[in-house]
C-alpha cells in the first residue's frame, strides 16, 4: 500500500535514484526564480501558515533509498539552493541532507556536488544545472544582504515550506506512473492525494477491509457526480475544470474557493486533520454525509430550483449556500433561500423595474428572466417538471451562453451583407405567406429582389420598410422595444440564427428549434406561442400591447414574493 504525508523541506533525507526513463534537469530561469520568490514571499504574509510544493512521488528501494518517479526538477532545485547557502554561509546552513543519483547520467551526481562552470558545455545536463546555480546566485544578489536573506530562507524551509511526500506501493509500475504524470500531462489532483491518504498503509484505525470499502464508496460517489443533472445543479463550471468530480465535495468541505491558486489547498486541509489525530473513519463519514446533503438538495423539488437558480444566476456559489445551510432547519434554510432570491432581483433606491432596459441593464434583466423561468417550472402544480440546469449551462458543443432576445425587433439597421439580407428576406417571406391574398404583391417583390445577382442597400432598405410596416403591430415603438415586456432568454447561438426579425419570423423559428429538440426556456416558449394572452381575439402573427401586458402580468404573478414592487409598463 502507498504512504502519503507532508514533510518540511528541511526534513527531506536519503538518496534519490533517477531512472533511465526520465530526462535530465531542465528548469530555466523563470521556474527557478518562481520557486525562490514563492517561498521568500511567505515572510511578507505572516498570517499564512505555510506553503507546499507539488508532490514528490517516490518508491522505496531499501532503507532511505528511493526511486524518484516525479519531482526531479523541484528536488534538484532545492538541492542547488541548499548547496548555494552552504557554500556562501558555511556550516551554519549545513549541506543538503539528501543526494541525487542517476541510472544513466553518472557524471551528473558528481557535477551537482562540485559545480564547475568550465564544464557546463560538456553535456546538456551540466549546462542546465550550472545555469540554475547562477540564477540562484543572481536572485540572492538582488534580494538584499546575504546575512539577512539566507537565514530567512533557511527558516522558511525549516518551518513553513512543505512537500507532499507520496510513497507508492513497491508493486507500483513506476514507468507507467511517470508516463501518466509527465508524458500524459495528467498531474496528481487533490482528490487523488486525499484518496491515497485514506488508503495509505500508515493509518492506525483502518484495516485493509475498511480501506477496500472506502475505495468502493469513493468510486460510487464519483459515478453519481457524473450525473450531469446533479453536477450542473451544483456548479456553473464545466467538467474540464475538474479531473475528478469528487473534488467539488472535498473543496466544499475544505473551504477552497474555485479561483484559489493553491492547487493542493484541499489536500492540505485533510492532511491537517490527519496530523491533528482525527480518526480518518470519521473524516470519511463527513465526506459521505456532505455528498448525501448535496444529493438531497438535488432531489428536493423546492431546494433544487431555489439553489439551482442562485448558482446559475452567479449570485451565490455552492460554498456560500453550504455555509448558509449550517445550523439551520429545513424550514429556516428554505426561508433564507427566499431572502437570497429576493435580494438577487432587488431594486436600489428609487429605481423601478420599468427603468431597466436592454442596453444598460442586460445582466439584471437576464437574471430576472432566468428566475421567471425557474420559478414558473417550480410552481407547476404537479411538480413533475424540473428546470434542466444541465441543458441551460451545457450543450453538446460546450458551455452555453444566453442573451436577451427582443420578442419583436424594431428599427433594425440596414447594415449587412448579401447573405444576411437574403436570409432576412427569405424568413420574412415565409411569414407573409400566412397573410391574405393582398400580400401577394409584396411576396412577388421579395422574389424579384432575391433573383438579382446583387442586392443594393437602397433596394433592400426600401423593401424592408414595407415588410416591417406589414408585420409590425401598432403601438410597439422604441419606448417599449428594449423593456422587459419585449425581452426573452435565447441561446446566443440561436439568437444569431434568429437575427433582427419581427415576431412572426421568430415565432416560426422557435417552433422549428423546439421540434428539432433544442432547449427553449419554458417562459420563452410560452411567450412566443402566446400562452400568456387570454383574449379571444388573440392573433399569432404580432406581439401586441395586449401581449406585452399579459407577459408582464405573468412575470408579476410568478415572482410576486420576490419582486420589490410589481413591474409596470413604461
Amino acid at each position: 500500500m502507498s504512504k502519503l504525508e507532508t514533510k518540511l523541506v528541511n526534513e527531506i533525507t536519503g538518496t534519490f535514484f533517477v531512472p533511465a526513463y526520465q530526462r535530465g534537469y531542465r528548469w530555466g530561469q523563470s521556474e527557478v526564480r518562481r520557486l525562490l520568490e514563492d517561498v521568500y514571499n511567505l515572510s511578507k504574509y505572516p498570517e499564512r501558515r505555510g506553503y507546499c510544493l507539488q508532490p514528490i512521488v517516490v518508491r522505496n528501494l531499501s532503507g532511505n533509498n528511493f526511486e524518484l518517479i516525479d519531482g526531479q526538477q523541484r528536488l534538484t532545485t532545492i538541492f542547488l539552493i541548499y548547496k548555494y547557502m552552504f557554500e556562501e554561509g558555511g556550516r551554519f546552513f549545513g549541506e543538503p541532507k539528501f543526494s541525487l543519483d542517476y541510472e544513466t547520467r553518472k557524471g551528473s551526481k558528481h557535477f551537482l556536488a562540485n559545480i564547475n562552470p568550465d564544464l557546463r558545455n560538456d553535456n546538456i545536463d551540466y549546462c542546465f544545472i550550472a545555469d540554475a546555480y547562477n540564477h540562484i546566485r543572481a536572485w540572492f544578489a538582488e534580494n538584499g544582504e546575504l546575512s539577512v536573506t539566507m537565514p530567512k530562507l533557511k527558516t522558511l524551509f525549516a518551518d513553513n515550506v512543505k512537500i507532499i511526500w507520496y510513497e507508492v506501493d513497491e508493486t507500483e509500475n513506476a514507468t507507467a506512473m511517470f508516463t501518466r504524470l509527465n508524458i500524459g500531462k495528467i498531474p496528481l489532483t487533490s482528490a487523488e492525494l486525499v484518496k491515497a491518504m485514506f488508503l495509505s498503509r500508515d493509518n492506525p484505525n483502518m484495516d485493509k477491509r475498511r480501506q477496500d470499502e472506502i475505495a468502493l464508496q469513493w468510486d460510487n460517489l464519483e459515478k453519481d457526480l457524473h450525473n450531469d443533472s446533479l453536477w450542473y445543479f451544483l456548479t456553473n463550471n464545466s467538467t474540464s475544470k475538474y479531473q475528478t468530480r469528487i473534488d467539488l465535495v472535498l473543496d466544499l468541505m475544505s473551504g477552497k474557493r474555485f479561483d484559489d491558486k493553491d492547487k493542493y489547498a484541499t489536500f492540505f486541509y485533510f492532511d491537517e486533520l490527519k496530523r491533528r489525530g482525527e480518526d480518518l473513519n470519521e473524516v470519511w463519514q463527513k465526506i459521505v454525509q456532505n455528498f448525501l446533503l448535496l444529493r438531497d438538495w438535488h432531489e428536493n423539488h423546492d431546494f433544487y430550483h431555489k439553489i439551482g437558480y442562485l448558482i446559475a444566476a452567479d449570485y451565490k456559489s455552492l460554498a456560500d449556500i453550504y455555509a448558509e445551510a449550517k445550523g439551520k432547519s429545513k424550514r429556516e434554510f428554505s426561508a433564507r433561500l427566499n431572502e437570497l432570491i429576493k435580494a438577487s432581483v432587488r431594486l436600489r433606491g428609487d429605481e423601478n423595474y420599468s427603468d431597466w432596459n436592454y442596453n444598460e441593464d442586460a445582466d439584471k434583466i437576464r437574471r430576472l428572466l432566468l428566475l421567471f423561468n425557474v420559478e414558473s417550472v417550480r410552481q407547476l402544480e404537479e411538480k413533475s417538471q424540473w428546470f434542466p440546469f444541465d441543458k441551460y449551462k451545457f450543450g453538446g458543443r460546450g458551455k452555453v451562453s444566453w442573451s436577451l432576445e427582443h420578442i419583436h425587433a424594431v428599427n433594425s439597421q440596414d447594415r449587412g451583407n448579401q447573405k444576411q439580407w437574403r436570409e432576412w428576406l427569405r424568413l420574412h417571406r415565409e411569414s407573409l405567406e400566412n397573410f391574405s391574398d393582398e400580400d401577394k404583391s409584396l411576396i412577388a417583390d421579395i422574389d424579384r429582389l432575391l433573383a438579382l445577382k446583387n442586392i443594393t442597400n437602397e433596394k433592400f432598405s426600401s423593401l424592408r420598410k414595407r415588410i416591417l410596416d406589414k408585420l409590425s403591430p401598432e403601438g410597439l415603438n422604441d419606448e417599449f422595444a428594449d423593456s422587459i415586456a419585449n425581452l426573452a432568454l435565447i441561446k446566443c447561438a440561436d439568437n444569431s440564427a434568429l437575427g433582427n426579425s419581427v415576431f412572426d419570423v421568430k415565432r416560426n423559428e422557435i417552433i422549428k428549434l423546439d421540434m428539432a429538440g433544442a432547449f427553449i426556456p419554458f417562459c420563452t416558449k410560452m411567450a412566443f406561442l402566446k400562452y400568456y394572452t387570454k383574449s379571444e381575439k388573440n392573433q399569432v402573427h404580432f406581439w401586441s400591447a395586449e401581449d406585452r401586458r399579459a407577459y408582464l402580468d405573468a412575470i408579476n404573478n410568478v415572482l410576486k414574493k420576490f419582486l420589490t414592487k410589481p413591474i409596470k409598463e413604461r
